[in-house]
C-alpha cells in the first residue's frame, strides 16, 4: 500500500515546470542580450550575478542531496550515471535536468503499473525535492531579477499599464512557486485532513500581496538610491541569518550543508516569510512581519521624500502621487497580513504534526512465527518482550518482532512539513 498519491495533475505540473524552466532560460538569455545591446553594463552585471548565483546555489543543494550517505537513486536516468558523472553534470549546471528526467520517468512507470504504489511514493518524493529547488531558484533569481527590472523601468520613467501587468504576472509566478511548495506540504497530511482548493487560493493571495508589496518597496528604493540597495540587502540578510542560526535548524545532513541552508533561508526571509522551526512560531512571525512592515514604511518614505525634493530628468512625480504610491504599497502589505490571518484561522490544521505521513510504524499483519529446536536455557522473544524459558524446555515457538512497513518519503520535506503544520 503506497503512502502518497501521485495524480495526473501532479505529473502535468511537473512537465509544465520543465517547460517553464526551459522558457525561463530563453527569456534570461534574451534579457542578457538586451542589456548588452543597450550598453547597460551595471544592470547586466547584476543580472548575470543573479542568474549564475542562483544556478550555482540550486546545483549545490541538488548535489549535496545526492551525495549524502543513504541517498538512493531510484530511477534509471539517475542510476545510469556514476557518482563522478553526476557530479560533472552538476558542475556544468545540468543537475536539475537529471532530476526532472527522473521524475518524468518514474511518473510514467507509476501510471503504467497502476497496481504498484511504490512508484507513486518515489515520484512524490522526487517531486518534493524539485519543489524546494524551484523555491530556492525563485528567491535567488526571480525575485531579485524582478526588483532589478522594476528599478530600471522606474529610473527611465517607462511605467505604463502594460509594464504593470508584466510585473504583476512576474509576482504571480513567484507566488505560484510558493503555492506549489504549499501543495508539496499538503501531500503529507492524512487523506481525511487534506486541505481543500480554497486553502491554496487564500495561501496564494496572501503570498502574492506580501511579495508584491515587498518587491515594489525594494524597487522604489533601488530606483532612487541604487548604490544603497546592496547595503540594505547585506545588513538585512545578516540580521535574518543570525535569527535563523539562533533557531538551530536541522535540515541538512552535513555541517557545511546546514550553514548553506541557513544562509539560503536568510535570503528567503528577505523577501517573504519562511518557517524553519517547529512549535508555536506566532511570536517569531509577529516579529518578522513587524520588522518587514517597518522596513517597507522606511523605504517608501525615503522614496517619497526623494521624489518631492529632487528633480529627475526623465519624469516628475507630484506630492499627491508620491504619497498615494507609498501608502498603497504599505496598505497592500497590511491586506496581505489580513489574508494570512484568515488562512491560519480558517484553513491551517495546526494539530496535524503528529498525523503526518512518512513515519515508519510496525505493521501487525506482518507478524510471523518460526519453530526452533534447541537445548539448554533459551530466551523466547514475544513481540518486544523477552521471557526466560525453563532450562528443560526443548521445544518452543520463537515469535519474531513485526517488521516495519518500509515507506518511501522525503525526510527533508517531512521536517519542513512538521515545521509548517506545527
Amino acid at each position: 500500500m503506497g503512502v502518497f498519491t501521485y495524480s495526473p495533475l501532479d505529473f502535468l505540473l511537473t512537465c509544465m515546470g520543465l517547460v517553464f524552466l526551459l522558457l525561463d532560460i530563453g527569456l534570461d538569455t534574451w534579457a542578457v542580450v538586451t542589456f548588452y545591446q543597450e550598453r547597460a553594463y551595471m544592470g547586466l552585471s547584476f543580472l548575470l550575478l543573479f542568474l549564475l548565483g542562483s544556478s550555482v546555489l540550486v546545483q549545490a543543494f541538488s548535489w549535496l542531496w545526492y551525495s549524502y550517505k543513504g541517498s538512493v537513486r531510484e530511477t534509471t536516468v539517475e542510476k545510469c550515471l556514476s557518482v563522478r558523472q553526476l557530479k560533472v553534470f552538476h558542475v556544468l549546471q545540468l543537475g536539475i535536468f537529471i532530476r526532472h528526467a527522473g521524475v518524468v520517468e518514474i511518473s510514467v512507470r507509476s501510471f503504467r503499473t497502476a497496481s504498484d504504489n511504490v512508484h507513486e511514493d518515489v515520484a512524490v518524493c522526487l517531486n518534493h525535492d524539485l519543489s524546494l529547488l524551484r523555491l530556492i531558484e525563485t528567491f535567488s533569481e526571480s525575485a531579485p531579477q524582478l526588483v532589478l527590472m522594476l528599478a530600471i523601468i522606474l529610473q527611465r520613467g517607462q511605467l505604463d499599464p502594460v509594464t504593470v501587468l508584466k510585473a504583476l504576472g512576474s509576482a504571480s509566478a513567484i507566488a505560484i512557486s510558493i503555492t506549489m511548495y504549499h501543495r508539496a506540504m499538503r501531500s503529507f497530511l492524512p487523506d481525511k485532513e487534506r486541505q481543500n482548493v480554497m486553502s491554496s487560493v487564500v495561501y496564494f493571495l496572501w503570498n502574492l500581496l506580501l511579495i508584491a508589496s515587498r518587491l515594489v518597496a525594494l524597487s522604489l528604493f533601488a530606483s532612487m538610491l541604487p548604490c544603497f540597495i546592496v547595503s540594505h540587502f547585506l545588513c538585512s540578510w545578516v540580521v535574518l541569518f543570525f535569527i535563523v542560526w539562533q533557531c538551530k535548524t536541522d535540515f541538512m545532513d552535513s555541517t557545511c550543508g546546514e550553514w548553506l541552508y541557513r544562509a539560503t533561508v536568510g535570503l528567503f526571509l528577505y523577501f517573504n516569510w519562511f518557517n524553519v522551526v517547529g512549535g508555536r512560531t506566532r511570536c517569531m512571525s509577529l516579529f518578522y512581519h513587524t520588522f518587514v512592515l517597518a522596513d517597507i514604511i522606511l523605504l517608501c518614505s525615503l522614496w517619497c521624500w526623494n521624489m518631492i525634493n529632487t528633480e529627475h530628468p526623465h519624469f516628475k512625480v507630484s506630492l499627491m502621487s508620491a504619497l498615494i504610491t507609498a501608502v498603497s504599497v504599505v496598505g497592500v502589505y497590511i491586506i496581505g497580513l489580513l489574508f494570512k490571518m484568515m488562512y491560519y484561522h480558517r484553513f491551517h490544521p495546526n494539530d496535524a504534526k503528529e498525523k503526518l505521513k512518512g513515519s515508519i510504524k510496525p505493521d501487525p499483519t506482518q507478524t510471523h512465527a518460526d519453530v526452533v529446536d534447541s537445548a539448554g536455557s533459551k530466551d523466547v522473544l514475544k513481540g518486544t518482550f523477552r521471557i526466560q524459558a525453563p532450562d528443560n524446555q526443548m521445544d518452543h515457538r520463537l515469535f519474531i518482532p513485526p517488521e516495519p512497513h518500509v515507506q518511501y518519503y522525503n525526510k527533508r520535506m517531512r521536517r519542513l512539513a512538521e515545521n509548517f503544520y506545527s
